[in-house]
């Protein structure tokens, strides 16, 4: 794999634009307006990808994904908080609905189109089961505290726990997120690093020069450039999507499932492409640690905001998201348990993707 150690130009106008077309595009809703700044959106992504490939080729693996990870999931819960702070009480349950969109999404459509994509290019991919176990079961631990557990407290009515009970579960995740990142990247960081089918390295990074510290330096800063304008070009277009979802007679949570989709499309992007250079083992330190980020991170940040702000918040998914979670999960399990992969894993994974999209706006 070789990086050019100058940036390419359009990755550095592209964020400019953006937070240009931010402050004056002012409430415009016509159709060229929204398709102007959809296609801005776009470039800062891409733009944000590079920037992320530049940064984790300088620092390694799996320090590299961690950065991404975690920069998407401020954006991620800067956007909710943004919201619900000027949504008013019908935003009450957007947490939750962005939240499980993106435990959704990463589960079985980026990961499932990464299995896919690879599959058909390679036959069979190979990843580390220790590295998939590890964060499979944390992710399972947070995920069944934070949407499961709401729906069976009996201290308030409905799927809402109580303020010292949130403030537990956001303890809790913090706990759980904290240790696998100390196991991810100190203690086990061999479980997550690209290996062959005989166990050994297969970081093409390694043999290509990194960037320097300069490069480096300007590229983190621009893709928290890029990331910013993300989060606010899709605040700007967020009354927009509401009103096509309401159009179309979708329910609100479908909201959720666009936010999600926009805020994870620069991870999205870059695990297909470690993916398609029979790198899934990068691909699924990609995915599933923004999985853990984005609830491990994003639940006590909520947590924090309603004890500040007083505003309530609704956690517990209903009965056919549950059914959908635990079958996303189970899945992915079973298409890493022995440690390859070929293209079947990703068109099941896909599938169940495709039946969460339809149930969401046919519940």
């Amino acid at each position: 794999m070789k990086l050019n150690l100058t940036l390419p130009i359009w990755t550095i106008i592209s964020p400019a634009l953006a937070w240009i077309a931010y402050f004056t595009a002012g409430d415009k809703s016509g159709a060229l307006a929204f398709t102007i700044l959809a296609v801005i959106l776009i470039a800062s992504v891409l733009a944000a990808v590079h920037h992320a490939e530049v940064v984790a080729h300088r620092v390694g693996e799996p320090l590299g994904t961690l950065i991404l990870a975690l920069a998407v999931t401020v954006i991620e819960v800067a956007l909710i908080v943004s919201l619900m702070s000027s949504g008013g009480p019908k935003t009450t349950a957007l947490a939750r609905d962005t939240v499980f969109a993106a435990i959704m999404i990463i589960l079985t459509f980026i990961i499932g189109i990464c299995i896919l994509l690879g599959g058909v290019k390679y036959r069979e991919q190979f990843v580390t089961k220790h590295a998939v176990t590890s964060a499979l079961m944390t992710l399972t631990a947070i995920l069944v505290l934070t949407l499961v557990l709401p729906n069976f407290t009996i201290g308030k009515p409905g799927p809402e726990y109580t303020q010292p009970q949130l403030v537990f579960v956001a303890i809790v995740s913090l706990i759980l997120y904290s240790s696998f990142i100390m196991i991810q990247s100190v203690r086990h960081r061999d479980y997550f690093l690209p290996k062959d089918e005989d166990g050994n390295l297969s970081d093409e990074d390694t043999h290509a020069q990194p960037p320097t510290l300069t490069t480096t330096v300007t590229s983190f800063v621009l893709l928290v450039v890029c990331l910013g304008a993300v989060v606010l070009l899709a605040k700007k277009l967020s009354p927009a999507i509401e009103s096509g979802v309401e159009s179309i007679g979708a329910p609100n949570s479908l909201v959720g499932v666009v936010i999600a989709l926009v805020v994870l499309l620069p991870e999205c992007l870059a695990a297909v492409r470690a993916a398609r250079k029979n790198r899934l083992q990068t691909s699924m330190n990609l995915a599933l640690g923004s999985a853990l980020a984005s609830i491990g991170l994003t639940i006590p940040s909520i947590a924090i905001f309603t004890m500040f702000s007083h505003t309530p918040v609704l956690l517990g998914i209903d009965t056919t998201s549950i059914v959908l979670l635990i079958l996303s999960i189970f899945t992915v399990l079973l298409s890493f348990i022995t440690g390859k992969t070929n293209m079947l894993y990703g068109i099941v994974l896909l599938t169940i993707f495709a039946a969460y999209l339809f149930l969401t706006i046919f519940p």
